[in-house]
């Protein structure tokens, strides 16, 4: 049973929602704290899974608290509630939150969060998965992205296209765009999973605020050199992925859920770059020595791999879950029902065929790729056209940087 604290310090706002999620003692076992001193004493005394927060709260507020439990719980999921009035103060919770939602929340709501932050816990359950990425404050992002959005941000006539190709460019910029815009903070009413609409909801200045104030988007230091890991070789295998999923995807309503669920596919390997770089580096050994791909080796080590890294971020940041499932699946749509080149097979077969045009450059170092899976080739009746999608991922490649045909 998931068992979920609730934290605000109006003694009503409390009772009111204990008495709108009666209906869920049934599956929720639930507890209230006035504030953020009582949520940590119940936290210490029993487990929890799931933190929901009010922002402004004497003494310590709503970002300060989930700080707290960051560091002290973090398999914990974050969830923060906030009036639409306290933006800029719900601004500084961004790196401790993995959801926002806006007061007043109706039980829909609130219940519709909670269980799509959690609807991946069956496949990821894995406590040393929770606990890498729920000790993670943000992705990595290079330097260069950072300089180049900032610039872009200053300039009074840029354009949302503009800044969506600069974010576009870089997967944890992406991500963490997708996060804010998709959370109920900002009244959405749907998913959004295009960076330019994202953008556009957002505006510049909190943007800007997520950039100076926040940063969210600052340079990538691992702490040690990760042999055989190039970030600027993750960067350009996304952004080819992200192409080819678009280019591949049978039905044009999901291209660019595909677009950027390629670019976010492996967003998984920056989390392990960062917070668990001698893991990372004895995989990347494993995988090179014993000609095999690196997820395998992954696989064997801890029972998991970069994939499910990822996909448990982006579900925990309530990214939407058609993206969450295919970077979940990309080494193994074997685990679930695809019947034509869906979303989930899009990215599949991009992230092969990326690999494939990555390893056969010369001098390439890149780690074995894993064959294609003859069976979905099959049943997709997809073998004819391997040739043409082998032909566009070179074009692909060329365009990315910045090659033309003559």
């Amino acid at each position: 049973m998931t068992r979920i604290i609730f934290v605000d310090d109006e003694i009503r706002i409390l009772e009111g929602l204990q008495r709108m999620l009666r209906s869920q003692r049934h599956c929720w076992e639930m507890a209230f704290a006035p504030s953020g001193p009582a949520a940590l004493q119940m936290m210490e005394a029993a487990p929890f899974d799931v933190i929901v927060s009010d922002m402004r709260m004497p003494g310590m507020d709503g970002a300060a608290l989930l700080r707290k439990v960051r560091d002290k719980h973090p398999n914990v999921l974050r969830i923060i509630l906030s009036g639409y009035t306290e933006l800029e103060a719900a601004l500084s919770a961004v790196p401790v939150a993995h959801q926002f939602l806006v007061k007043p929340c109706d039980q829909e709501t609130l219940q519709t969060a909670i269980e799509r932050a959690t609807s991946l816990n069956s496949i990821l359950n894995s406590k040393r998965l929770a606990s890498i990425v729920g000790s993670m404050q943000q992705l990595p992002s290079l330097s260069k992205s950072c300089q180049d959005l900032r610039q872009a941000l200053s300039d009074p006539n840029v354009t949302s296209q503009r800044i969506a190709r600069l974010v576009e460019q870089d997967p944890a910029m992406s991500a963490k765009v997708l996060q804010l815009v998709n959370s109920a903070f900002f009244g959405v009413a749907r998913n959004v999973s295009d960076i330019n609409t994202a953008i556009n909801y957002l505006g510049k200045n909190i943007l800007e605020n997520l950039v100076q104030s926040v940063e969210i988007f600052r340079v990538f230091r691992p702490t040690k050199a990760i042999p055989g890991f190039s970030l600027e070789d993750l960067h350009v295998h996304a952004q080819l992925t992200a192409k080819m999923a678009a280019h591949v995807a049978d039905d044009n309503s999901i291209r660019g859920l595909a677009m950027v669920a390629g670019l976010l596919h492996d967003v998984g390997k920056l989390v392990l770059a960062e917070a668990t770089p001698e893991h990372f580096a004895r995989a990347i050994a494993g995988a090179k020595n014993e000609n095999r791909p690196l997820f395998e080796v992954e696989e064997e080590l801890t029972g998991v791999s970069h994939a499910e890294v990822g996909a448990y971020l982006l579900s925990m940041w309530g990214i939407p879950y058609l993206i969450v499932e295919a970077v979940a699946h990309h080494h193994h749509l074997e685990r679930v029902a695809c019947e034509k080149v869906d979303l989930l097979a899009s990215v599949y077969f991009a992230n092969w065929l990326a690999h494939e045009h990555q390893a056969a450059r010369p001098g390439a170092s890149s780690l074995p790729n894993a064959p294609l899976d003859r069976e979905i080739v099959a049943k997709l009746i997809v073998e004819s056209r391997l040739p043409e999608w082998r032909a566009a991922t070179e074009s692909a490649a060329l365009e990315l940087s910045g090659v033309s045909h003559v």
